[in-house]
């Protein structure tokens, strides 16, 4: 039997004020376009289907609209809340929707029933375990000595009551120790929030989000599946796709891949303002359809750098400057009495301390234009 492995699909998110909707949209159709070309037996969606508790319209509507294509391919679904979730709000209407085989994970209550399926080898129990913190376990097994991530999902999994002898997947939303993180997810103090592997031994698949990089933790069976899209810069560098894992008799498993193309994709690069502009540098490109981090490197400030950078990179998302202003912090120096020096002076001075370098000549006859006029009109 072959499941699809889907999490933080993060809709309605939006990445330095950029709405991420007609991105979502469009990787949602190539997803729904990869199941009715791989014939998944189900899709495994392991929370943070919004990016907020209260999600805006446009995305409740879009993950509605991508249930609907879904359950037109006869594909059972299996959803949980992930942290950035409401658990109640994902959890609305679960018993209506499994009837047209959309299982939504309910409100944590000490109680978690499988979904089970049946192939050729025998029945695989499904087991949805939305994201969880010690509090939420230790108010249903307060006989139970919970002071930690790991033994809370210890004490969850515990009392699912598994049958070992058939196949167990898990989908839960927790951070796994030993995984990498992305800038674009929530981070505990201390790792607070870590879940030890070791609670997972029982089951043949761990479907795990909250991650956002596509990787597998102790074992190829317990995987993040990573983010659909790219949603900061630290995550420039990742290959988005979607996970397929199949499960044969009882110990056989298998996981692959399909890559993910995105309608934009996301680039930082670096260099003077004159280099990032030159046609050369991004016409054989995809730099001007992608969003952008860019990092210019000229001592001075370009004058409306982001507006002129905008008409050739109309998604930037950031500019940064790398330079000796920006690498240093200057501190300014109070030792020298300032109604010893003259305006001119004091602001020569605080030039130099604020861009690490001293003004040119041009800029030193500029400022005493600028002070003589002053110093004109006063008289």
């Amino acid at each position: 039997m072959k499941f699809m492995h889907l999490s933080d699909l993060h809709l309605g998110k939006r990445v330095n004020e950029f709405s991420m909707i007609e991105d979502q949209q469009y990787i949602l159709n190539q997803i729904a376009e990869i199941a009715d070309r791989e014939k998944p037996d189900g899709v495994l969606i392991a929370g943070d289907v919004y990016d907020k508790s209260v999600p805006p319209i446009e995305a409740v509507q879009l993950f509605d609209d991508f249930l609907v294509r879904l359950a037109e391919q006869n594909l059972p679904v299996f959803i949980i809340s992930g942290n950035h979730d409401s658990a109640e709000r994902v959890a609305f209407g679960n018993r209506l929707m499994t009837r047209s085989g959309i299982y939504l994970s309910p409100v944590y209550d000490g109680l978690v029933k499988p979904v089970t399926l049946e192939d050729g080898y025998g029945k695989i129990d499904v087991y949805l375990l939305p994201f969880l913190k010690p509090a939420h376990v230790r108010r249903f097994f307060p006989e139970e000595e919970i002071d930690s991530y790991t033994e809370a999902m210890r004490v969850a999994i515990d009392y699912l009551d598994l049958d070992l002898s058939r196949r167990n997947i898990l989908v839960t939303h927790q951070f796994v120790t030993g995984a990498v993180r992305s800038d674009s997810e929530e981070i505990s103090v201390g790792g607070a929030d870590n879940v030890d592997a070791s609670v997972f031994e029982a089951f043949d698949y761990v479907a795990l989000g909250h991650l956002h990089r596509a990787q597998s933790v102790t074992r190829e069976t317990i995987r993040y599946c990573g983010t659909p899209l790219k949603y900061s810069f630290s995550e420039a560098d990742h290959e988005k796709s979607v996970t397929l894992v199949e499960l044969g008799e009882k110990g056989q498993v298998s996981v692959e891949t399909l890559p993910l193309v995105p309608i934009r994709d996301m680039h930082e690069i670096k260099g003077t303002y004159e280099e990032v502009t030159l046609k050369r540098f991004y016409e054989e490109t995809d730099y001007q359809e992608s969003y952008m981090h860019i990092t210019l490197t000229d001592e001075e400030d370009i004058p409306d750098a982001l507006g002129k950078l905008r008409a050739i990179y109309p998604n930037i998302m950031k500019l940064d400057y790398d330079n000796e202003r920006t690498r240093t912090n200057g501190k300014l120096d109070g030792t020298d009495r300032a109604e010893q020096k003259s305006p001119i002076e004091l602001f020569a001075e605080l030039y130099e301390k604020q861009n690490n370098q001293p003004m040119s000549q041009v800029q030193q006859d500029f400022l005493e234009g600028i002070v003589e006029d002053i110093w004109e009109e006063e008289r």
